[in-house]
């Protein structure tokens, strides 16, 4: 609909109909996350749009409605603002990503040249910092947390399990050290992540990461301690909070003209940021900020428009930049998922084929092409998730604690034991999607819980039932991602239950059995009546988008049955399969199985040509 509004716009201000025609397309695109439609090459005619003959092409570029940007030449913003679309190095742009593209392009440029060419990380500091490792495996660790100071800009990509919070620890507390040696006000650090969930998950990283350094066999001396906990201070927040949101009133409280208060400013999840949410971030940010992009690049692009990261990271990694480390040692005790998702991250089938022979057990094909394997697919993932609900006492009514309360510790082995299995979809909608698995899913389930004489049923909610929050609701302290399941206490009433993660002050005032310390942080389990939840949806069965950033013992992949599905790509699978722990199913026929690890998802951007060319220019 969207698109032919678009269309209709063009011809209604006076545009030709191919010129209509040819905007309706980039629209489409843009729907798809492409910032520009190419024109010429192997990519022209993208999304189904014709291919254009020269001479309409030609026609197009004298449009008084289309800016053509000259090879080379630099762009003049005021007489591009002034035509609605753009024309530049071969690609078609709605103006508004032309202007974000430019404008992260230049952004960029400013801060990787604003790199200080003062001292590294010093040797004794690193060391240090690592207890002394000084070997192989953490030798990019190592380079990253040496490189950080100075720069302005910082890129640390890898995939999961490769030790990327514990660098970014490191690197904190390095940055906090030099600057009080520089007598310097403390500096002032912001977390921020596309969703609350990820900067949640930094944020409680973090502090399992600085337990480990204080509390470990190598114990961080204590002169270190107070960067340390300068480190573990930050606020975590979504981007648009960080950068203060005006909400439907649009636009943010810090740009360029009120610049966000931080010396250091940490993004996770890099690879979900789109483009206009990166030129917003750079625009608010001081110039003498240091930003630290953290992200895996071979993960699913954001939801929005643009491959930002993957962009940046492949524009850096060109030129050798030292502002950027990838890391590759996995540090996860089980290794043997690891050739799989190598094999996928390249692209490799014949690696793949072997690395599902050798891991045994560990990975599961199930053939998937019909609706009656599905079902049947279906209801063996409900059996396995009915009966570890059942051994976690779900289906149970919560025992009594201490104090009258319903026990803290069922409740919390309830949650945890949902980081035990989960049901990855590629699709939302349709017969293969998660919200219909998730329906399945959810009638076996309940129909478990009915066996529990004890068990009751109010409506949609019964014991066992697990939801995800899909709106940040900052009053309740649940944000979009959280993962809850409903449990029956003593009287028989229904609550849906959260882990939250609050300084261990905080939780012995609200439970007696929790010890304070200070500088401690405390896992509880938050009750909520049904009705008061935020927006949510049924979570025994997510999108693999919906799953980035967290992690499961056991995943299946359900992948849809048609090979020429255009979801399908080596990221997807790579995103979903590397979300395991230790056991992956993947739920597909060898066909679309094929077609995903040979298909490289590309998004259609001019972004990367402007990094390159703001770099050597």
């Amino acid at each position: 609909m969207l698109d032919h509004t678009v269309a209709r716009w063009v011809k209604a201000h006076g545009g030709s109909a191919a010129l209509a025609e040819l905007a309706g397309w980039a629209s489409v695109a843009d729907g798809h996350g492409d910032s520009a439609l190419p024109l010429r090459g192997e990519a022209a005619g993208r999304h189904g749009m014709p291919a254009l003959e020269e001479g309409a092409l030609a026609q197009l570029m004298a449009d008084p409605m289309v800016t053509v940007v000259a090879a080379g030449s630099a762009e003049d913003t005021h007489a591009i603002a002034a035509t609605p679309f753009v024309i530049d190095n071969g690609h078609f742009y709605l103006l508004r990503n032309h202007l974000h593209e430019g404008a992260v392009a230049r952004h960029v440029s400013v801060r990787r040249a604003a790199a200080e060419t003062g001292p590294a990380g010093s040797a004794a500091d690193i060391d240090v910092l690592f207890q002394g490792d000084r070997s192989e495996r953490v030798a990019a660790q190592r380079a990253a947390v040496a490189q950080v100071p100075g720069k302005r800009l910082f890129v640390l990509t890898g995939g999961p399990g490769t030790g990327k919070t514990t660098t970014v620890l490191r690197m904190l507390m390095l940055l906090l050290k030099r600057r009080a040696g520089s007598g310097a006000a403390p500096a002032i650090v912001r977390i921020g992540a596309p969703t609350g969930k990820a900067a949640q998950r930094l944020s409680e990283s973090l502090r399992d990461g600085a337990r480990l350094m204080r509390d470990g066999q190598t114990p961080l001396p204590g002169h270190w301690h107070p960067w340390l906990e300068g480190s573990l201070n930050a606020p975590a927040s979504t981007l648009h909070r960080l950068l203060g949101s005006r909400g439907h009133a649009g636009g943010f409280v810090h740009h360029a003209g009120n610049p966000v208060p931080a010396d250091i400013v940490i993004v996770d999840e890099a690879s979900m940021v789109d483009l206009a949410m990166l030129r917003h971030l750079l625009e608010a940010l001081r110039e003498d900020a240091t930003l630290i992009l953290v992200g895996d690049a071979d993960q699913l692009t954001s939801v929005g428009t643009g491959s930002v990261l993957l962009d940046l990271v492949g524009a850096m990694e060109a030129e050798a930049d030292p502002g950027l480390v990838r890391l590759s040692h996995s540090f996860r005790a089980d290794q043997s998922l690891l050739p799989l998702n190598e094999s996928v991250r390249l692209g490799d089938i014949d690696a793949f084929e072997r690395a599902v022979i050798d891991s045994g057990d560990q990975v599961q094909r199930v053939q998937i092409g019909s609706s009656q394997e599905l079902d049947a697919a279906l209801a063996g993932w409900a059996r396995s998730l009915a009966d570890g609900l059942r051994a976690a006492g779900v289906f149970s009514r919560l025992p009594r604690g201490a104090h009258g309360a319903p026990d803290q510790s069922v409740a919390l082995a309830a949650l945890d034991g949902l980081r035990d299995r989960q049901l990855l979809c590629a699709l939302r909608e349709g017969e293969f999607g998660a919200e219909a698995a998730n329906r399945h899913l959810e009638s076996s389930i309940r129909a478990a819980s009915s066996d529990d004489a004890l068990s009751v049923t109010r409506g949609e909610w019964y014991p066992g039932r697990v939801v995800m929050i899909t709106r940040n609701d900052y009053t309740a302290g649940l944000f979009n991602g959280d993962v809850g399941i409903c449990l029956e206490d003593a009287e028989g009433a229904l609550g849906v239950w959260f882990v939250v993660t609050v300084a261990a002050s905080a939780a012995s005032a609200i439970d007696d059995d929790v010890p304070a310390l200070a500088t401690e942080r405390s896992r509880l389990a938050v009750c909520f009546v049904p009705g008061s939840l935020p927006d949510h949806q049924g979570g025994f069965a997510i999108t693999i988008h919906k799953s980035q950033g967290s992690e499961y013992r056991e995943v299946a992949v359900l992948l849809p049955p048609d090979p020429d599905n255009r979801i399908l790509s080596r990221q997807l699978l790579y995103t979903g399969i590397s979300r395991a722990r230790q056991t992956v199913q993947i739920w597909a026929s060898d066909a679309v199985l094929r077609r995903a690890i040979s298909t490289p998802a590309r998004r259609s951007s001019g972004l990367r040509a402007k990094l390159d060319a703001t770099k050597s220019s």
